[in-house]
């Protein structure tokens, strides 16, 4: 796969606020753990969350003197379409994977890079807020009336993309941060994501559950990965590990067989 173009994940939501920058970061450590060559660019050089979770795993690994897996990464410097495509391009080279981490908001570098997406991934918290992203529902029943301005957006572009080149994008909606004590919205919310996807074409995966230990690993740049540098764990801790590989697992992503794991017992 590294002769040829990286398999590209993107990591899109116009929404803020439902753990993407998160599972993007989550996402390549564990690839890169798994053996594989991964590049990481970070399109919101405003927010720069995702370069700052790097930028505090570097300081980490420094501070610490261990070695801390970690992608190739940077974040976007130009202001044009085609200076995105240089990164883009520069980044690529050599790379398994290529995952990309969009701003919360409408964007156009994002529709770019959505539209060139192999894997498409968009987070979403558990609640009808966040549903309104992509379909509305009726205030009674909770059908799906209508496709949200996005999905019509997202339809278009998979479109496109299979006339243009023949890629099926690969469209992965994740339930992020799901309430285990609300049945009835859980129900809810899972009942209209199987309608809207049997209608739009995305698969729905579980995603992370809202755990305080992702805020806490944010100023270390450490993930749930590197168990040797968290300390004590709890047993909610080995239960967010799970949903982490659960969730990469779930998103069916073609691995290379003879890529070899990371030996991690030093940080075991």
């Amino acid at each position: 796969m590294a002769n040829a173009q990286p398999h590209m994940i993107v990591f899109a939501n116009e929404k803020g606020g439902t753990g993407k920058s998160t599972t993007a970061v989550h996402t390549a450590i564990a690839l890169t753990v798994l053996g594989h060559r991964v590049g990481m660019i970070d399109l919101d050089p405003r927010q720069r969350t995702v370069t700052r979770y790097m930028e505090n795993r570097a300081e980490t690994a420094r501070r610490r003197s261990v070695p801390l897996p970690a992608p190739d990464f940077a974040v976007l410097r130009g202001d044009s379409i085609a200076a995105l495509e240089d990164e883009v391009a520069t980044l690529s080279d050599g790379q398994d994977f290529l995952i990309v981490d969009t701003p919360g908001r409408d964007d156009d570098f994002a529709r770019h890079m959505a539209a060139r997406a192999h894997t498409l991934v968009t987070p979403m918290n558990d609640s009808f807020v966040d549903f309104d992203l992509i379909g509305q529902v009726d205030a009674e029943t909770f059908k799906v009336k209508r496709l949200s301005f996005y999905s019509e957006l997202i339809f278009e572009a998979r479109k496109s993309r299979a006339k243009a080149d023949g890629v099926s994008i690969d469209w992965v909606v994740l339930r992020n941060r799901v309430q285990h004590h609300d049945a009835r919205n859980k129900k809810r919310v899972g009942d209209a994501l199987t309608e809207l996807s049997r209608r739009v074409g995305f698969r729905v995966i579980p995603g992370l559950s809202e755990r305080v230990i992702f805020r806490e690993l944010f100023p270390s740049g450490l993930t749930l990965l590197d168990k040797g540098q968290l300390g004590d764990l709890g047993v909610s801790h080995i239960a967010a590990r799970q949903e982490l590989r659960e969730m990469v697992a779930g998103l069916a992503l073609p691995l290379r067989s003879d890529a070899v794991p990371m030996d991690m017992a030093g940080a075991a």
